[in-house]
């Protein structure tokens, strides 16, 4: 096992790791962890009570979040004549019909997110194993299949991320990076908080969130209480403020 350096001991050292902190103290201790040159990506995972072997309880949906992220997305449009032209004044970064396929089919994968138009799917879903894995993949689901896609363009160099359960039944979404204040960082958190509580599957039994951790790019882990989803923002949800137990 390779061993951490010593800013990295240090920083953990100031970390209770069996302590759940309530959501505005983890985002203070985050920020106060950034110790790179670079400003670090502050990541949320949250592990679910999903059975995801199911799929009426697979979790998958986008959001945009109230404050940048920080990070430059790169866009590819699969479209042809008019389309690809409002792809392209949208600010997409390569629009290309059969010759993107092809180029997608021998293995360049160097963009964020894939946006369809409905004509072109015939093409695109020859792709699926190569852009599946990776959950790049073109779905109407989630916006990325759509005769609009100057829209799906502008909304996704805006910030709108996409969000999907792993094998694990773990999301893992960045919520910013350290440059950001801790209230847009909370204002973020919350953000997801609430967008995970709204896409909860019907299906879903048991208790439904199970643990979410903050991280920075170089940092070590901090337990956030998972009861803590209302008035995030505010002075921080009262005692028995928590969520409501599923039966």
């Amino acid at each position: 096992m390779p061993k951490h350096g010593k800013r990295y001991r240090d920083i953990y050292a100031g970390v209770d790791r069996e302590r759940q902190y309530p959501p505005g103290e983890a985002v203070k201790l985050v920020k106060e962890m950034q110790s790179a040159k670079f400003a670090e990506t502050v990541e949320c995972h949250i592990r679910t009570g999903l059975n995801v072997r199911h799929a009426e309880e697979q979790l998958r949906g986008t959001i945009t979040l109230p404050h940048m992220t920080g990070t430059d997305v790169t866009v590819v449009v699969f479209a042809k004549g008019d389309k690809a032209r409002d792809a392209e004044a949208a600010g997409a970064d390569v629009v290309g019909d059969d010759d993107l396929a092809k180029r997608v089919e021998d293995g360049w994968t160097d963009f964020d997110v894939a946006i369809a138009s409905p004509d072109m799917m015939p093409v695109v879903g020859r792709l699926g194993r190569v852009l599946g894995p990776q959950g790049k993949m073109p779905n109407p689901k989630v916006g990325t299949v759509t005769d609009d896609v100057g829209k799906a363009v502008s909304e996704a160099k805006a910030g709108r991320m996409e969000y999907r359960t792993d094998r694990l039944a773990i999301v893992h979404l960045p919520i910013g990076k350290t440059e950001l204040s801790e209230r847009e960082l909370l204002e973020n958190y919350a953000a997801v908080i609430d967008e995970i509580i709204r896409a909860r599957p019907a299906a879903a039994k048991g208790r439904y969130l199970r643990t979410i951790t903050l991280t920075t790019t170089m940092g070590p882990g901090v337990h956030v209480d998972p009861t803590r989803t209302r008035d995030i923002v505010g002075d921080g949800a009262p005692a028995g403020d928590a969520e409501p137990a599923a039966a």
